[in-house]
């Protein structure tokens, strides 16, 4: 049995990007332990797939919010190397491509694989690699998983993306129907107005669902409550862990979002699914997934109410 140790630390979005890749390694070395270093919030959402045999926490970003001179956070650190350490690997794959995700890559102990200089963003973290392979940058970002994975695991990924997590599994077939409004996002050109969400009243309706508004931030609640003030049936939901958030995806009717990491959740699970890009473009980071999907917009040019409203309509006819 072979010890792998996947690196793919965060944001959300990226995470679930790379669930197929951890499908593959499955399939394809069925015999292997896989264990999976995160961001500690996406630690729920990642023991969700059956293929993952462990879970390394690191706190990073919650690391910088505190200050890296904290007495506390050095003890959590020195934790962090520990519980990296603690294996032998067979084979390391940091699928992140980042300085940070390199440095972490290089605190294991293990044939290191990762992006050469030609394939990644942050040059410099190909340096922590001992084995580094071309991936084209042009490839969507769940393609660029799973061929670096099998080029550094010895296999080649085969047929459609499969994200390992079951939508019936997850899902509470008693709820009254509901769908899910992914408004909020962690950059302001990625909105979608208010007011937008609130025109959508007509095409909501006549749907004849609940709808719930999740969100993160307190400034992200005040946006929930102004568009739930705007819509029938509407109303914030409390905040929820990303392991309750993949059970409300899951048993949505439909998602209608930004491009924020649920999102790809929702694709992930097959959810029908609209998707409202504004400021950034879904070649390279769309939503990918078997369910009814839509992708209205791009990068400098937001979607119409209108489109979004057509959008929805060939998604749930």
């Amino acid at each position: 049995m072979a010890e792998i140790l996947f690196i793919k630390t965060s944001s959300l979005g990226d995470v679930i990007h790379h669930m197929p890749a951890v499908t593959d390694t499955r399939r394809a070395r069925p015999g292997d332990r896989l264990t999976w270093l995160v961001e500690e919030d996406c630690v729920p959402l990642v023991r969700l797939h059956p293929a993952v045999d462990a879970v390394i926490p690191v706190a990073s970003r919650r690391w910088r919010r505190e200050g890296l001179m904290s007495p506390a956070v050095w003890r959590e650190m020195a934790a962090f190397r520990h519980a990296v350490q603690a294996h032998r690997y067979d084979a390391v794959v940091d699928t992140q491509g980042l300085f940070r995700t390199g440095l972490m890559s290089w605190l294991a102990r293990g044939l290191r694989h990762g992006y050469d200089r030609a394939s990644i963003r942050e040059p410099m973290a190909s340096a922590f690699y001992n084995v580094r392979h071309a991936v084209s940058r042009d490839l969507h970002a769940i393609e660029r998983n799973r061929r670096l994975s099998g080029l550094a695991l010895g296999y080649a990924p085969q047929g459609a993306p499969d994200y390992g997590l079951e939508r019936d599994a997850l899902r509470d077939r008693s709820a009254a129907p509901y769908a899910v409004l992914l408004h909020a996002t962690a950059r302001a050109d990625k909105e979608w107005p208010v007011a937008n969400w609130i025109g959508l009243k007509d095409a909501l309706t006549r749907r004849d669902v609940d709808l719930l508004l999740p969100w993160g931030r307190d400034d992200e609640r005040e946006r929930a409550l102004r568009i739930a003030d705007g819509l029938p049936r509407a109303r914030v939901i409390d905040r929820l862990p990303l392991d309750g958030v993949a059970r409300l995806i899951a048993g949505a009717s439909f998602v209608i979002g930004v491009d924020t990491g649920i999102l790809h959740l929702a694709a992930a699970l097959g959810v029908p699914l609209v998707a409202i890009f504004a400021g950034s473009q879904p070649t390279l980071t769309g939503p990918v997934g078997s369910g009814p999907l839509e992708v209205v917009g791009t990068k400098g040019r937001p979607p119409s109410v209108d489109e979004v409203a057509q959008a929805l309509a060939r998604v749930v006819p």
